[in-house]
């Protein structure tokens, strides 16, 4: 396994805390994460999220682990951004389990996100998180984010 310093074993910062790419066989955490962010989704969904993902090369899917079980995960997705005439890359998903906040999961993963933004040749790292997580948006402040525009939706439908 690899963690966010490329080093296999568990991460020099943390008792037994490691990063390590999401496989299918994660599906039933992976359904248990998302739920915690939100979007509550079943084990076989998250079995095909994770396929989507391992197929593209433009994404990834990290998981964080305690002491051997799954607990936190990082999705990125690499886009060129025209504006800037580069590429960025997007945190699309970031969430830590209730029981294993403030082990220093949310911070690795995000040291692991920017290690694989510069590694990806993004000029720049950009997380979107909605207008009442206020205390998502204390932890990316305290973690060097700023703010940055106003982001619009409008849903297509099924």
């Amino acid at each position: 396994m690899t963690t966010a310093h490329g080093a296999s074993g568990p991460h020099p910062d943390g008792d037994d805390l490691d990063l390590r790419g999401a496989v299918p066989a994660d599906a039933d955490d992976v359904a248990a994460l998302l739920g915690a962010l939100g979007y509550p989704c079943e084990a076989a969904d998250a079995a095909e999220r994770i396929a989507t993902v391992l197929h593209n090369d433009r994404q990834a899917l990290v998981v964080a682990r305690h002491r051997g079980g799954v607990c936190g995960l990082l999705s990125l997705d690499f886009m060129y951004y025209l504006p800037l005439g580069t590429t960025t890359c997007r945190v699309t998903a970031l969430v830590v389990l209730p029981e294993a906040r403030g082990l220093g999961l949310g911070r690795l993963l995000l040291r692991d996100a920017e290690r694989r933004a510069r590694l990806g040749g993004a000029a720049r790292l950009e997380v979107t998180s909605a207008g009442h997580r206020t205390e998502a948006h204390a932890f990316y402040r305290a973690c060097g984010f700023s703010e940055g525009a106003v982001r619009f939706v409008k849903l297509l439908g099924d």
